[in-house]
């Protein structure tokens, strides 16, 4: 017996639309069923979940925090996956953004002037983009698997970050914790609304990223060829489109948001660099990518989404007394469900039964 994979000639259009509801609500019923193991009303927990973090005009900018860095890098992971990239780097993209766009801060803590949160940007999306250019170049001129390549440059940028934390960055007047320097009000992403809350200029970056892929894949030349090369690459070469230039034009694009997204986060929300500045928005952003059907308006759904379940994870952890980790099984439990429902909308399952003859297979 084998099971086998069938593509089936023609896919409902109306279920591959409907398809990221459905995986969200058998995520709802299947986080239901977990909260019922552990012992918590399934309800109340829902509730703290989803409903909570949504009822404060504070928590609100919470949301908005949390969902830039996702909806940011999830954009640029679309156009790597559209054009069949598979860049799965993206956390150690954000951490090489973050560290590149932080040198003037904490190098040249004397140099104040308007300048500085400009050129911090511009340093953290290129710091992003030279990172996702290493994947891109053993791809392009030596064939080697950008999956393996791209992830395991994720483990060196965080241990960098941690070295330079720890050793020549550490903040001398810090009482021996490995932090830097705070960053000075001129190194500072201001807050869009200072008055109600601390959601910052990040997720405006955010939104005009995906408004402009947006206009970018539907009505350009780039654009078109991104989708065609992504579809067969045999016909991209027949209208004259090079493989080569679009992986380092995938790899590029979305190591410059993804470093963008990390000196963002850590101007904008932390003030200084740390250890630890991000519990994994590199990795939730594959997740947002998928459920917005690589579509940068639906990655701005999904992303507000995504960013919901780290409110609701801290929330439930208050109010219910749960561990941190189920913030991540709920968004594998998204990831999952998401693949699923795609592999059965597009394709047949057939179970082949072959019989053995004489002994032998």
């Amino acid at each position: 017996m084998r099971i086998e994979l069938e593509k089936r000639p023609q896919a409902s259009k109306l279920y591959g639309l409907v398809s990221p509801l459905l995986a969200l609500l058998l995520t709802l019923l299947a986080g239901a069923i977990m909260f019922a193991i552990l012992g918590k009303d399934p309800i109340e927990a829902l509730d703290a979940f989803f409903l909570e973090p949504l009822l404060e005009v504070w928590s609100l900018h919470e949301l908005a925090v949390k969902a830039a860095p996702l909806i940011m890098i999830g954009v640029g992971l679309a156009v790597c996956y559209r054009s069949n990239n598979w860049n799965i780097g993206a956390e150690g993209q954000f951490t090489i953004g973050a560290i590149t766009g932080s040198i003037l801060p904490i190098l040249f803590t004397e140099w104040h002037s308007p300048m500085v949160l400009p050129l911090m940007l511009i340093m953290g999306a290129t710091g992003g983009a030279l990172f996702a250019a290493i994947p891109a170049l053993l791809k392009a001129h030596f064939n080697t698997n950008e999956i393996l390549t791209s992830l395991m440059l994720v483990y060196i940028a965080q241990l960098f970050l941690d070295w330079l934390i720890r050793g020549a960055w550490r903040n001398p007047q810090g009482f021996n914790f490995p932090e830097s320097v705070p960053f000075p009000p001129e190194a500072t992403l201001p807050a869009i609304w200072e008055e109600s809350g601390r959601a910052h200029w990040a997720f405006v970056f955010a939104i005009v990223a995906a408004l402009l892929v947006w206009f970018m894949l539907k009505y350009t030349l780039r654009g078109f060829e991104i989708v065609v090369l992504g579809q067969s690459e045999r016909a991209g070469r027949f209208a004259g489109f090079s493989s080569k230039k679009m992986i380092w034009f995938s790899f590029l694009f979305s190591g410059a948001l993804a470093g963008l997204a990390g000196i963002s986060e850590v101007s904008g929300s932390i003030g200084h660099l740390q250890p630890a500045i991000s519990p994994g928005y590199g990795f939730t952003a594959i997740i947002v990518a998928f459920l917005g059907r690589l579509n940068p308006l639906g990655i701005v759904a999904s992303g507000l989404v995504l960013a919901l379940t780290y409110l609701g994870g801290e929330a439930a952890q208050l109010s219910l007394g749960v561990s941190d980790k189920v913030t991540r099984v709920f968004q594998g439990l998204l990831l999952f469900f998401v693949l699923s429902c795609d592999t059965l909308i597009y394709y047949k399952i057939r179970i082949i039964w072959s019989r053995v003859r004489g002994g032998v297979a």
